[in-house]
Protein backbone atom coordinates (compact mmCIF):
# COMPACT_ATOMS: atom_id res chain seq x y z
CA UNK A 1 0.00 0.00 0.00
CA UNK A 2 1.67 3.82 -1.06
CA UNK A 3 2.31 6.34 1.48
CA UNK A 4 -0.26 8.11 -0.87
CA UNK A 5 -2.95 5.72 -0.16
CA UNK A 6 -2.25 5.25 3.64
CA UNK A 7 -2.13 9.02 4.09
CA UNK A 8 -5.72 9.55 1.81
CA UNK A 9 -7.44 7.04 4.01
CA UNK A 10 -6.35 8.74 7.05
CA UNK A 11 -7.79 12.18 5.52
CA UNK A 12 -10.93 10.46 3.90
CA UNK A 13 -11.52 8.85 7.68
CA UNK A 14 -10.80 12.29 9.29
CA UNK A 15 -13.57 13.77 7.11
CA UNK A 16 -16.38 11.77 6.30
CA UNK A 17 -15.89 9.45 9.41
CA UNK A 18 -15.60 5.84 9.80
CA UNK A 19 -18.80 4.47 9.15
CA UNK A 20 -19.02 5.82 5.67
CA UNK A 21 -15.51 5.19 4.30
CA UNK A 22 -16.32 1.68 6.13
CA UNK A 23 -19.48 1.39 4.02
CA UNK A 24 -17.69 2.56 0.70
CA UNK A 25 -15.36 -0.35 1.38
CA UNK A 26 -17.37 -3.03 2.27
CA UNK A 27 -19.88 -1.90 -1.19
CA UNK A 28 -16.71 -2.16 -3.37
CA UNK A 29 -15.83 -4.46 -6.51
CA UNK A 30 -13.86 -5.50 -8.72
CA UNK A 31 -15.08 -2.94 -10.94
CA UNK A 32 -15.32 0.03 -8.35
CA UNK A 33 -11.40 -0.94 -6.44
CA UNK A 34 -9.61 1.26 -8.85
CA UNK A 35 -11.98 4.51 -8.27
CA UNK A 36 -11.40 3.47 -4.89
CA UNK A 37 -7.99 3.65 -5.06
CA UNK A 38 -7.92 6.41 -7.24
CA UNK A 39 -9.58 8.96 -5.03
CA UNK A 40 -8.11 7.63 -2.10
CA UNK A 41 -4.66 8.63 -3.53
CA UNK A 42 -6.07 11.61 -5.39
CA UNK A 43 -8.27 13.38 -3.84
CA UNK A 44 -7.50 12.60 -0.16
CA UNK A 45 -4.04 11.83 -0.30
CA UNK A 46 -2.86 14.22 -2.29
CA UNK A 47 -5.62 17.21 -2.71
CA UNK A 48 -6.84 16.92 1.08
CA UNK A 49 -3.13 16.91 2.27
CA UNK A 50 -1.60 20.06 1.04
CA UNK A 51 -0.35 22.81 3.33
CA UNK A 52 -2.15 25.79 1.64
CA UNK A 53 -5.72 25.13 2.93
CA UNK A 54 -6.73 23.60 6.60
CA UNK A 55 -9.36 21.21 6.85
CA UNK A 56 -12.23 23.86 7.48
CA UNK A 57 -11.15 25.29 4.83
CA UNK A 58 -11.56 22.77 2.13
CA UNK A 59 -15.16 21.70 3.54
CA UNK A 60 -16.14 24.80 2.73
CA UNK A 61 -15.04 25.37 -0.17
CA UNK A 62 -15.68 21.40 -0.94
CA UNK A 63 -19.65 22.60 0.11
CA UNK A 64 -19.50 25.83 -2.11
CA UNK A 65 -18.55 23.79 -5.16
CA UNK A 66 -20.87 20.65 -4.36
CA UNK A 67 -24.00 23.72 -4.26
CA UNK A 68 -23.00 25.17 -7.61
CA UNK A 69 -22.85 22.33 -9.34
CA UNK A 70 -25.47 20.86 -7.64
CA UNK A 71 -24.24 17.31 -6.59
CA UNK A 72 -26.93 16.86 -3.88
CA UNK A 73 -25.64 13.60 -2.56
CA UNK A 74 -22.12 14.69 -1.95
CA UNK A 75 -23.31 18.12 -0.94
CA UNK A 76 -25.24 16.10 2.02
CA UNK A 77 -22.32 14.51 3.22
CA UNK A 78 -20.52 17.00 3.33
CA UNK A 79 -22.38 18.86 4.94
CA UNK A 80 -23.33 15.94 7.57
CA UNK A 81 -19.68 15.95 8.49
CA UNK A 82 -18.98 19.32 8.36
CA UNK A 83 -21.68 18.95 11.23
CA UNK A 84 -19.89 16.29 13.35
CA UNK A 85 -16.59 18.07 12.86
CA UNK A 86 -17.91 20.63 14.56
CA UNK A 87 -18.34 23.71 11.80
CA UNK A 88 -21.00 25.60 12.89
CA UNK A 89 -24.40 25.70 11.13
CA UNK A 90 -24.05 29.20 10.68
CA UNK A 91 -21.01 29.14 9.43
CA UNK A 92 -22.37 26.52 6.41
CA UNK A 93 -25.23 28.91 6.06
CA UNK A 94 -22.74 31.65 5.46
CA UNK A 95 -21.26 29.29 2.50
CA UNK A 96 -24.61 28.79 0.91
CA UNK A 97 -26.06 32.42 1.00
CA UNK A 98 -22.61 33.51 -0.32
CA UNK A 99 -22.89 30.67 -3.06
CA UNK A 100 -26.21 31.92 -3.99
CA UNK A 101 -24.43 34.77 -5.89
CA UNK A 102 -21.89 33.42 -7.76
CA UNK A 103 -23.68 29.81 -8.57
CA UNK A 104 -27.50 30.46 -8.49
CA UNK A 105 -30.39 30.80 -5.82
CA UNK A 106 -32.21 27.40 -6.67
CA UNK A 107 -28.62 25.29 -5.54
CA UNK A 108 -28.17 27.32 -2.66
CA UNK A 109 -31.92 27.24 -1.71
CA UNK A 110 -31.64 23.51 -1.92
CA UNK A 111 -28.35 23.36 0.07
CA UNK A 112 -30.66 25.69 2.74
CA UNK A 113 -33.41 22.42 2.86
CA UNK A 114 -30.31 19.82 3.04
CA UNK A 115 -28.82 21.71 5.89
CA UNK A 116 -31.62 22.30 7.59
CA UNK A 117 -32.50 18.67 7.56
CA UNK A 118 -28.94 17.86 8.87
CA UNK A 119 -29.43 20.34 11.37
CA UNK A 120 -32.39 18.59 12.94
CA UNK A 121 -31.46 15.36 12.52
CA UNK A 122 -28.13 16.04 14.43
CA UNK A 123 -30.06 17.48 17.30
CA UNK A 124 -32.08 14.67 17.00
CA UNK A 125 -29.36 12.33 17.62
CA UNK A 126 -27.72 14.51 20.46
CA UNK A 127 -25.09 15.86 18.17
CA UNK A 128 -26.40 19.30 18.18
Amino acid sequence: MSDRYEQGMKNRRAVLGDAHVDRALANQTPITEPFQDFITRTAWGDIWDREGLDHTQRRLLTIAILTAVGNDGELDMHLRAALRAGVEPELLGEVLLHTAIYAGVPNSNHGFKLLNQAVQDAEEAGNG
